[in-house]
């Protein structure tokens, strides 16, 4: 029996460890269960606290927030939605198109917008309609968003709504301001823009002022309620301005008129109330000021106040503008007037020159002189290009002046140019202009001789001198009257009517090569010969008196008269220089005369028996078919006008330019006699190496 016992415990033994195993994984267990009740209870006190808060968040949004199934219909509303709307009771409304809530104008972009929602989109617009209870019309910016479900599927559509009333109203205000003063400019834009401030904002007074010294001010316009009233002027010393006007922005809701009592033009407005803003300049300083007034309490907004501010910098700057207008106007009547006064002086030295330099009057009776005149008259008024050929020295420019002055272009300009002064390169440039950044130091553009001179005449003396390029150029102008300039593809058109001259015989240049013989033939259409002046000695009386006078005049001289030994020496000389020797023999004579009759020495008297003293003299000279005598030597003229200007540098040794220069003795351009010097080959050393 007691084996038995034992053999039972001992079978037993096993199931009372599995027995305490189970009890201890039970407490477990039980212990976990209560562990994930107390999470759970806490997890839903948490999320029940959250849902609370997102509720009482969502009902006091004073944004008006919305949920609509996906056919648009309302199905929840939050409470500040509905005080924003003036709503009483939802129940109207839900389940209700939202749609037809807003103007008709509106639904178009409201429709747009939900179906941008429903297809997964963010849809946005800005409408109206009126709230409830004022009917007042409300603006609204509303964004329109999908609420999906666990599949990621639109399920209901969140609208949200936010009131824009008040700056619609600035912008509608803003933009009433600006339109109604965009077209008034100068003496109307002030009126305009005291009247469309009132309007616009509400008020019954407006006005715009200036000052400057922060004492006095001046209103530049004024409106009263029911239509511009007159401008004044007051002291702003204890008035409603003063502040204002020292560069503060001020405003007074009420009782105005108690505040200011001494302001005698409050009470004879019954102005209640007052907003001022400064007028400032660029750097700051007061010229004046803008304010409304009210007959009612004024409440004055930050968005009216900057409403005023945008337009007080726009007055300041229209204040400025008819300042420096008026100023830039009196300036003008004084530049009109001194204007006038030039143009008198003008017509007056205009007058001066034609007597003193002969412009329009060319000295002489002589039959060939008298001859190549005629001609003149008669060709003057056409547009034949005309080509003037002769001896330097005589007048070929005259001839040039006269033909312009004649013709139907003489208002407009007469442009010279000298071929021989102008640098072979730069001859197209000086001619035809070129624009910035042609060849290097083309720094600006230049406008050319014949753009100059469009309308007019372009006289080209020394046209022998043109480049071969330059003539080809010439050519086209004369056909075409057109041109490129220098670096330019664009084609300038011009009116211009072309006068050459030159000293050379054209037809032997285009003979040996010099020159294209067909702007030779282009520009000799009317052929004018000067004729040298020993070929008119009946001439030299006249030109001496009238040289004499000239000279008298600018020297400050009294000389009457030239004596006769004088006057038979003149006029057996043969004059290789022509009138320009002449003229300056004259001159000369008169700045070293003594007495009241002038008498030229053997050193000013170009003397046939003084000139054997050089051996480039002139004496015994004659001439003969085309060339001078020295002697028993036939010289050509190209020689006779090298020996001349060897003659002006020995005298001056050398020296070209200055007030003793050989250019001023041979009344040449500078340029021009550095030009002949080198194409005739003269060394310019000192007298004892020339040749």
């Amino acid at each position: 029996m007691e084996s038995m016992e034992q053999n039972d415990s001992q079978m037993l033994e096993p199931l009372r460890d599995a027995e305490k195993e189970l009890l201890e994984q039970l407490r477990i267990l039980q212990a976990e269960l209560e562990r994930a009740r107390t999470e759970a209870k806490d997890a839903k006190d948490a999320l029940q606290s959250s849902e609370e808060f997102k509720s009482r968040l969502v009902a006091c949004s004073r944004d008006c927030i919305k949920v609509l199934d996906l056919e648009g219909r309302l199905v929840f509303m939050n409470h500040g939605g509905m005080q924003a709307l003036e709503l009483c009771d939802l129940d109207s409304l839900l389940n209700k198109p939202w749609i037809d809530v807003w103007e008709p104008a509106c639904r178009e972009t409201v429709g747009i917008a939900l179906e941008t929602a429903r297809s997964g989109g963010i849809g946005h617009f800005v409408g109206y309609f009126p709230a409830a209870m004022t009917k007042q019309m409300r603006w609204w910016d509303c964004v329109i968003t999908p609420i999906r479900n666990a599949e990621g599927k639109a399920r209901h559509l969140l609208a949200l709504s936010r009131d824009i009333t008040d700056q619609h109203l600035a912008e509608q205000t803003f933009r009433a301001i600006v339109v109604g003063t965009a077209s008034a400019t100068g003496s109307d834009f002030f009126p305009a823009l005291v009247r469309h401030l009132a309007s616009a904002l509400g008020v019954r007074y407006a006005l715009v002022s200036e000052c400057d010294d922060q004492e006095h001010a001046r209103v530049l316009a004024f409106w009263k309620g029911d239509g511009f009233g007159e401008s004044f002027e007051f002291d702003i010393v204890d008035t409603r301005c003063q502040e204002v006007l020292h560069g503060e922005v001020r405003h007074y809701k009420e009782g105005l008129q108690s505040l200011f009592p001494r302001d005698a033009i409050l009470r004879d407005w019954r102005a209640e109330s007052y907003l001022g803003v400064p007028m400032l300049d660029h750097s700051g300083r007061v010229i004046g000021h803008i304010a409304i007034l009210d007959d009612k309490p004024m409440d004055a907004h930050s968005r009216s106040i900057d409403l005023i501010r945008i337009f007080a910098s726009r007055a300041a700057a229209e204040l400025k503008r008819q300042r420096a207008e008026s100023q830039l106007q009196v300036a003008l009547e004084q530049v009109q007037k001194l204007q006038k006064k030039m143009e008198a002086e003008n017509i007056y030295l205009q007058e001066e020159i034609r007597s003193e330099h002969n412009f329009e009057e060319i000295i002489g009776k002589s039959p060939a002189l008298l001859d190549l005149l005629s001609k003149v008259d008669r060709i003057a008024g056409t547009e034949t290009t005309v080509l003037i050929q002769g001896e330097t020295g005589t007048g070929k420019e005259l001839i040039a002046r006269a033909l312009h002055s004649r013709s139907k272009r003489s208002k407009r300009p007469l442009v010279k140019v000298n071929c021989a002064a102008i640098p072979s390169g730069l001859v197209e440039s000086e001619l035809f202009g070129h624009v910035k950044g042609a060849f290097t130091g083309a720094l600006d553009r230049r406008v050319g001789r014949f753009e100059v001179a469009d309308g007019g005449t372009l006289f080209l003396d020394e046209v022998s001198e043109l480049p071969f390029d330059a003539q080809v150029k010439l050519l086209r102008i004369l056909q075409e009257q057109e041109f490129e300039p220098v670096g330019s593809n664009r084609t300038v058109h011009v009116d211009v009517r072309i006068i050459t001259a030159t000293n050379r015989n054209l037809q032997e240049l285009v003979d040996d090569g010099c020159f294209r013989s067909d702007l030779f033939y282009r520009i000799n259409v009317v052929l004018l010969t000067m004729p040298p002046l020993r070929d008119r000695r009946s001439d030299i009386p006249h030109l001496v008196m009238f040289f004499l006078q000239r000279f008298c005049k600018r020297i400050g001289k009294q000389i009457g008269g030239v004596s006769e030994e004088t006057m038979r020496s003149l006029m057996r000389y043969a004059w290789p220089g022509n009138i320009r020797e002449l003229q300056n023999v004259i001159e000369r004579g008169v700045a070293l005369a003594q007495g009241s009759v002038l008498k030229l020495g053997p050193d000013l008297l170009p003397m046939e028996d003084s000139a054997s003293r050089s051996p480039h003299s002139t004496k015994g000279s004659a001439y003969e078919d085309g060339v001078y005598n020295f002697g028993s030597s036939l010289l050509t003229l190209e020689e006779v006008e090298k020996r001349h200007i060897i003659a002006a540098l020995e005298k001056t040794e050398g020296v070209i330019d200055g007030p003793n220069g050989a250019a001023i003795i041979l009344d040449l351009h500078p340029n021009t006699l550095r030009s002949r010097i080198k194409k005739l080959g003269i060394a310019r050393a000192s007298s004892h190496e020339m040749s």
